[in-house]
């Protein structure tokens, strides 16, 4: 009886869903439009009424946390959906998985329309993100913040946002590296004026005080909106709405009591919060992105710059050795290491829909790398986060976009045996020889070197105005992204001399807290390969 009322009451919506369990309760797929922009998906349910309000969710979190039945509930909540209707409503689509690994491999945006003032006063767009802390490596990780960037900076994305909600489990009741990082890399995603709206959503919870993630969330330092006892904002939920009811129908009646509770709870903080707009959230990111590239290119250069120095010694010292030859005659060949490079194809990471937009943005008049990973959104040069003002901020010449291509290809910096010949002398008088001439392919190449010193210098600095222009903008500047990349900015300061920035640089290094380190510690391990 119970379920044909609900099978009235949900007519429309059923006709256009599949059926994947009989239940009790009655479960059914959604279909709602799917779209794809880029490496991004927006599944829309619904036709969108300008004229009703709308509120925007951020979810992210541990793989595994919860999100896509944080996600589902909000749509049945949105729906009207009652634990007496005997129906629950799948937006998230279920795919096979191994048991750690992670369901959603995409950020994808859901949009649910059309139910305003049936529960709720507003439509809902909810932004789901991919797990951190997922199986398949830290480099996934990196790709989140890549796309999140992506979807914030397109025209057809998301401007602004009204909640962001970081997925707990309840079952996480102390602070270990694997938590700490996750937390940590979600914290560096933001600007600071998005403190106030990021919450907790707590899943697989009995409906007690979370002490135990109360106490995480404190001892990582999550900044976040705090009640009236400086706690974390927190909303309580269990996952178990679509579980079979044939047995224990009483303890699951509890479980979705805890879970309604929560939501009408979460969705009145959604009705009073006001929008923040991601500009800052965006410039985080950007930074974030810019400081990776210049750190890699530097790191190119300097290996330039060393095999450069050893091809000039092996130059000069095979000149040396061969100075009786050049009295003789005005060349003399010699085999050094020649520095070249090459262009290498790019290969798939194993992430279908990622290795389908991964290229590199790469300068053909440095022979640089600009961008490369996670340049995959940005469909030209001029579009690539790297670009200001329609030049690159990275390659050695500052090259504008027209000398630039995205490719699935990029350079790499190899080493080769090679024969030079070398002019030694010059006949000024018969038999007479011009000191000037004789080693003037050493001079060329020490000139090189100078030059490319100059442009090393030039990038530590640019990397350097990164750092700090993250501090002065994002929510947790001092996080795992920063900190990877201070011991290396320091060593190069000092090699340049540059005292204060280097005490700037050894301050921050120094504020690093127990919750940063163990993240550290978890990203070295699983960069190494070690458990």
């Amino acid at each position: 009886m119970k379920r044909a009322v609900a099978q009235s009451k949900f007519k429309d919506i059923i006709s256009k869903s599949l059926l994947i369990q009989s239940g009790p309760p009655a479960v059914y797929q959604l279909q709602p439009k799917q779209e794809d922009f880029g490496p991004l998906t927006r599944m829309t349910l619904g036709k969108r009424n300008l004229n009703k309000a709308n509120r925007t969710v951020l979810l992210v979190g541990e793989t595994g946390a919860g999100k896509s039945t944080i996600i589902n509930s909000l749509v049945n909540h949105a729906i009207g959906v009652k634990f007496s209707d005997e129906i629950w409503f799948h937006i998230v689509k279920d795919e096979p998985r191994g048991q750690t690994e992670s369901q959603t491999s995409d950020v994808i945006v859901y949009e649910i329309f059309g139910f305003e003032d049936h529960t709720l006063p507003f439509s809902l767009t909810i932004i789901d993100t991919p797990g951190f802390g997922d199986t398949r490596g830290i480099e996934k990780d990196i790709i989140v913040s890549q796309r999140l960037f992506d979807l914030f900076r397109s025209d057809d994305g998301i401007n602004e946002i009204h909640a962001v909600g970081l997925v707990v489990k309840s079952t996480d009741n102390r602070v270990n590296d694997r938590l700490s990082y996750v937390f940590n890399s979600v914290m560096s995603l933001f600007g600071k004026n998005l403190e106030k709206s990021i919450v907790a959503l707590i899943t697989h919870s009995d409906g007690r005080t979370p002490k135990n993630v109360l106490q995480a969330l404190e001892a990582t330092h999550i900044k976040c909106a705090k009640n009236e006892k400086n706690q974390p904002i927190y909303f309580l939920f269990d996952n178990s709405q679509a579980e079979d009811r044939s047995e224990d129908e009483e303890f699951l009646k509890v479980s979705d009591e805890i879970s309604q509770k929560g939501m009408k709870a979460f969705t009145g903080f959604l009705e009073k919060k006001r929008a923040q707009k991601l500009l800052m959230t965006t410039d985080v990111l950007n930074e974030r992105i810019s400081l990776k590239a210049c750190i890699q290119n530097l790191q190119e250069r300097i290996l330039l710059t060393e095999q450069k120095e050893k091809e000039l010694v092996q130059t000069h010292d095979a000149l040396v050795k061969q100075v009786e030859d050049m009295k003789k005659s005005d060349v003399v060949t010699v085999e050094v290491d020649v520095v070249c490079k090459e262009k290498v194809p790019i290969k798939s990471k194993g992430f279908l829909k990622y290795s389908l937009f991964e290229k590199a943005m790469v300068c053909t008049v440095c022979q640089e790398n600009c961008h490369y990973p996670g340049c995959t959104f940005s469909l030209s040069p001029q579009h690539c986060e790297v670009f200001k003002k329609g030049h690159c901020t990275v390659c050695t010449g500052k090259c504008p976009a027209s000398g630039h291509v995205k490719e699935n290809w990029r350079y790499v910096i190899k080493i080769k045996k090679e024969k030079k010949t070398i002019e030694v002398k010059k006949r000024l008088k018969a038999g007479e020889v011009d000191p000037e001439t004789r080693f003037n392919i050493v001079k060329s190449l020490a000139n090189d070197i100078q030059k490319l010193k100059a442009e090393r210098i030039q990038l530590v600095l640019e990397s350097y105005q990164h750092v700090i222009r993250l501090e002065e903008i994002a929510l947790k500047a001092n996080c795992v992204a920063t900190y990877i990349h201070l011991d290396f900015l320091i060593d190069k300061l000092k090699e340049i001399r540059d005292t204060k920035k280097v005490e700037k640089l050894e301050e921050m290094r120094s504020q690093m807290d127990e919750g940063t380190k163990l993240a550290l510690q978890y990203m070295w391990s699983k960069t190494s390969g070690n458990e």
